[in-house]
């Protein structure tokens, strides 16, 4: 009988699914400026790396954990200065294997900054383990971290919104439907920037120009052919103030319908809940709502650049998972940002694994 995969083995799938010039991307985002020093080569570093970031180690912990495995002996601070060194590497790593999954962002708009914002909890390990909330912000389509922030996770002040970033004139931010509320878009609208947002439409009125409620459910229903789109001009109230914008619609795919209806009714049922009809209408349908003007970002534009947010919301998904729990280095922006490119690396790779364990063979790589 076999013995199973060592941890070089395993070691050696995990490089498989790396893109073809990481260790040359290593040196050209100057990763590499530091002399390896008790590192031996590239892969140690990366190593040393994954174990901190993907595997939730603090740093102490993570230099123990080397010099027991005979990679390195190095120090926790030495390790912090690798980590502040590699966030340009992880951040070229993970564009390669985004466009290796196909991933092709809108046409470029020179005039607007796209801007895409979410957030996640970490819990860091231990009984007395803190808790932490993410605010980050990404740049389409190079995914560069323009704003990193930790908050704690109750209290005024904490939630998910569109308030907890710093906002430029001519910005265009992308948010999912937690980020769907009027007083967020209002306060993207004072700043002269532009939103675009999956309508939760629970969380969002719309109104028409005249100010009276605007029917979404019936006007989307005449959208009855797989990917038909339309849109329409809309308004939004906060508090006293009108927001003018523009819904955005694209009908499903039967199948992505079919998945989406099923997914609903199995929540309803864990609840013991019943599905409103309304609530599996809405399902058919990716509903957005922008204030970004027609001129310039016609329907497909809008449509496209939050295309672009969906074909990496999978990987967004496995971020939260892999970054609840972990060591985030709290007091150093840069190390910060390094840790959150290596999270989206690491999400990357367990979906490059997956996908090849379910298509390829049983060992899920190709010799």
């Amino acid at each position: 009988m076999k013995s199973p995969l060592s941890l070089e083995d395993n070691w050696q799938i995990l490089l498989r699914m790396f893109p073809t010039n990481w260790r040359e991307l290593a040196k050209t985002s100057k990763a590499m400026v530091r002399k390896f020093r008790n590192f031996e080569n590239e892969e140690s570093v990366m190593r040393a790396l994954l174990l901190h970031v993907a595997g939730g180690h603090s740093l102490r912990e993570t230099a123990i954990r080397l010099k027991m495995s005979n990679i390195a002996d190095v120090s926790d601070v030495a390790l912090l200065k690798r980590l502040q060194s590699s966030e340009n590497w992880f951040k070229e790593l993970c564009l390669c294997l985004l466009k290796e999954r196909g991933v092709v962002a809108a046409e470029r708009n020179d005039k607007i900054r796209m801007r895409l914002v979410d957030g996640t909890n970490v819990k860091e390990p231990g009984k007395t383990g803190s808790l932490w909330k993410i605010h980050y912000s990404l740049m389409l389509p190079n995914l560069q971290c323009d704003y990193f922030k930790l908050t704690n996770t109750k209290g005024v002040g904490t939630g998910e919104s569109f308030k907890q970033f710093p906002i430029q004139k001519r910005d265009c931010i992308v948010g999912d439907r937690g980020y769907s509320t009027p007083q967020g878009i209002a306060y993207i609208e004072s700043k002269g920037a532009y939103s675009l947002v999956r309508v939760n439409t629970r969380s969002l009125q719309l109104f028409t120009k005249n100010r009276n409620q605007f029917d979404l459910l019936t006007k989307i229903k005449t959208l009855e052919e797989e990917y038909g789109t339309k849109e329409w001009k809309v308004m939004i109230k906060a508090d006293e103030c009108y927001v003018p914008g523009r819904i955005c619609v694209i009908r499903k795919s039967k199948a992505s319908v079919d998945e989406a209806i099923k997914k609903l009714k199995r929540d309803a049922s864990k609840r013991q809940t019943k599905l409103e009809k309304t609530t599996e209408e809405f399902a058919k349908y990716v509903i957005l709502f922008t204030t970004l003007p027609t001129e310039g970002c016609p329907l497909e534009s809008v449509l496209s650049w939050y295309r672009f947010r969906w074909q990496i919301e999978l990987v967004f998904k496995r971020l939260k998972s892999l970054a609840g729990l972990g060591h985030l280095p709290k007091h150093d922006e840069v190390s910060a940002r390094a840790w959150l490119y290596g999270k989206l690396f690491t999400g990357l790779l367990v979906e490059k694994l997956m996908h090849y364990a379910k298509s390829v063979s049983p060992w899920g790589y190709v010799e």
